[in-house]
């Protein structure tokens, strides 16, 4: 593997990682009755998740054009770690209008 390719793997583990934690400070913002900062931190998630994917999809292209890698257990990691990422923030993207529309039905 070389050098260059292991920045991009741990670029995606970085950003990943960052984007699924801004989407839980998100959620416990909606949590707090701060609708509008846990919508702003659910696009700041998605920033940080497209810069993974962007860095994803960098290597398929490569790969794709016959520059080939070997494939690693920090690669798996990796990819493991964005479609956690993917997956969990989804979710979170369900949870916060469940909670805005508790929170209306609590404050009436």
């Amino acid at each position: 593997m070389t050098k260059n390719v292991e920045v991009e793997i741990f670029e995606i583990i970085s950003n990943g990682g960052n984007a699924k934690s801004i989407a839980y400070e998100g959620l416990s913002m909606a949590h707090e009755g701060k609708f509008d900062e846990a919508d702003q931190l659910l696009k700041d998630a998605h920033v940080e998740l497209n810069k993974a994917h962007n860095t994803q999809t960098s290597l398929i292209q490569a790969e794709l054009n016959g520059d080939s890698f070997e494939k690693s257990l920090l690669m798996i990691h990796a990819q493991d770690h964005l479609m956690t990422s993917i997956s969990e923030i989804t979710l979170i993207e369900q949870m916060v209008p469940m909670l805005k529309r508790i929170h209306q039905l609590e404050t009436r």
